[in-house]
């Protein structure tokens, strides 16, 4: 993810209301040294991204989403496979994030790739106020 990407991926942030809203200002955490960013594209034009964080050997993922017209192509599994083997030549051992509690799609998206749920979080979300599921993965060595 580069500063030219901010305005697309604030869009498809816009466009997907099930996860978090954050400001254009926010996605330069995409240039810090410990978080990193990813965008995927189809004929130069953003169509998804993914933003983690790393914390000694572990990483958070903050933010992922695809155009709502482009979902179950395997957009998202292409960002998420690579921000994970990233993250493991990174040094990183686990990978961690919040879902809300009621955004089954991404429950099974991320279920679907080997994460398990580890803690529920009551009233994490606000607009509407709901719980998160903390979920983990074990990340192999690469």
């Amino acid at each position: 993810m580069e500063s030219r990407d901010v305005d697309a991926v604030v869009a498809i942030q816009s466009a997907s209301s099930e996860i978090a809203q954050w400001g254009a200002a926010d996605y330069d955490l995409a240039h810090r040294p410990t978080t990193f960013g990813w965008v995927a594209e189809q004929e130069q034009r953003v169509i998804g991204f993914l933003v983690v964080r790393q914390a000694l050997d572990e990483i958070e993922i903050l933010n992922i989403a695809v155009l709502p017209g482009l979902r179950r192509q395997g957009i998202g599994t292409q960002l998420l496979s690579t921000a994970l083997k990233d993250a493991s030549h990174r040094g990183a051992m686990d990978a961690y994030l919040e879902v809300r509690a009621s955004n089954s799609r991404a429950i099974e998206f991320y279920k679907h790739h080997g994460f398990r749920m580890l803690d529920r979080r009551a009233e994490y979300y606000a607009s509407p106020c709901e719980d998160a599921l903390v979920l983990a993965l074990h990340l192999k060595r690469i």
